[in-house]
């Protein structure tokens, strides 16, 4: 009899959800985990080895945790008691290790699986550690946030991490085989409707036999094909918290592809935040930053396009303003790319820093008082603009500090002739130190 339903007072006759009557029974019936479960995979060791430690698996909602943990424990032969951080407090928690201490001087040990882990507070989680430290329960907590930001180090010190993928189409195929199989009946999908209702999923199982289920019981006349899974059930929202960790992923995705000049990628991960819901004046300052920072003066005008996007925004609003947006994002990611003004300017910070408070040179300082030019303020300084080049190659750096290159252009774009330029001047410079 299914313990969920015993649980709840429920016989096992009991109509059960898809999900629930899918539930694996062994470890090997996990899909889409195979590089954390295979015999060669690290928990796939560590349980045929018998070495159990603590663990916090952290991946999207519906791709196995509950399932995981709950199989580790029938694996392991211990007691599994599981609690939600979203329902339980210190009360809770007390009572859970006051029996894993008597349930251990009984020989049995005891799986203690945490649900939404992160939810506790950084108190609340300093309260496992001397019972996962003396063995009293193992450990695992279930997460859908970056245990980096969300647990405490000393926490995550005693627990190894395992990430869980976001079930992929074959999976996610594999799980309707079996929910075909075990209600004898075949979903009434024809092939672009089945693409249709895994695609509605987004990776998570639970909401993909839940739709499976949706389309068991319609029981339309012919099989629905990918307009008429459209019309008859509700799409998942992509995965996507604007104050969370996708949300950081997703505009790093977006930099780093009109880095690597590659337009359809940039586009695709624009739209990825803009249907997700992400403020686009948001996107628009991080493209102003993208353009300063990786086109720089390769293609001064990225940085006055990407300006004008974030304007015409402003002006339009949405959906129309977004155009403007996506004019800047393909411009920037076709440009020439140079990051050796945001090398040379950061470069420049550290050796400010490091010589506090010199005086510019003498020659170059103004001499407005009689006193001062006495002291030899502005003293055999040239104007530029009355050399034959146009170009004195004097020194601005303060005395006694040796002259530095920070800025080092790419050669990509506008930045080729200003290189040139540079290189002209350069020789200029070192004939007048011959002289």
């Amino acid at each position: 009899m299914n313990d969920l339903f015993v649980s709840a007072g429920l016989e096992e006759s009991a109509p059960r959800p898809l999900a629930d009557r899918l539930r694996p029974a062994s470890i090997d019936e996990v899909v889409g985990q195979g590089h954390l479960l295979d015999e060669q995979a690290p928990i796939g060791r560590m349980l045929k080895s018998g070495r159990l430690v603590s663990m916090i698996l952290w991946g999207p909602p519906g791709v196995g945790k509950t399932t995981i943990a709950r199989l580790i424990a029938k694996y392991a032969d211990m007691e599994f008691v599981q609690l939600s951080a979203v329902f339980s407090g210190v009360a809770d928690l007390r009572k859970v290790f006051e029996a894993a201490k008597s349930r251990r001087v009984m020989g049995r040990g005891t799986l203690l699986f945490v649900d939404e882990i992160h939810r506790f507070n950084r108190a609340q989680q300093d309260g496992f550690l001397p019972y996962v430290e003396e063995g009293i329960v193992t450990l695992i907590g279930a997460t859908t946030e970056n245990p980096s930001f969300e647990l405490n180090g000393a926490l995550l010190s005693r627990a190894q991490v395992f990430v869980l993928n976001r079930l992929d189409e074959r999976a996610q195929d594999e799980l309707l085989t079996r929910a075909e199989k075990i209600t004898n009946a075949t979903l009434p999908l024809t092939k672009e409707g089945r693409e249709t209702l895994i695609g509605f999923a987004d990776g998570d199982g639970r909401y993909l036999l839940n739709l499976a289920e949706e389309i068991f019981a319609l029981s339309p006349p012919k099989p629905l094909d990918g307009k008429g899974v459209a019309k008859h059930l509700q799409k998942r929202s992509p995965a996507y918290d604007k104050n969370k960790d996708e949300h950081y992923n997703i505009i790093s995705a977006l930099h780093k592809s009109i880095r690597g000049s590659d337009p359809d990628a940039a586009l695709y991960w624009l739209a990825r935040m803009l249907t997700g819901g992400e403020d686009p004046l948001y996107i628009a300052r991080r493209i102003i930053r993208m353009a300063s920072e990786d086109i720089g003066l390769a293609d001064p005008l990225a940085l006055m396009l990407a300006n004008e996007a974030m304007n015409t925004y402003r002006f339009l609003g949405s959906p129309e303003g977004e155009l403007a947006i996506a004019h800047a994002v393909v411009h920037m990611a076709t440009a020439p790319k140079s990051n050796a003004v945001y090398t040379a300017f950061k470069s420049a910070m550290r050796s400010a820093k490091k010589t506090g408070s010199l005086m510019p040179p003498a020659h170059i300082l103004n001499a407005p008082t009689k006193m001062m030019k006495e002291l030899g303020y502005g003293k055999g300084y040239a104007y530029d603009h009355d050399t034959s080049e146009g170009f004195s190659g004097q020194n601005y750096f303060p005395d006694g500090m040796p002259r530095e290159q920070f800025y080092t252009p790419k050669g990509e774009g506008r930045e080729r002739e200003i290189k040139v330029r540079l290189e002209k001047w350069a020789k200029i410079r070192q004939s007048n130190l011959h002289d």
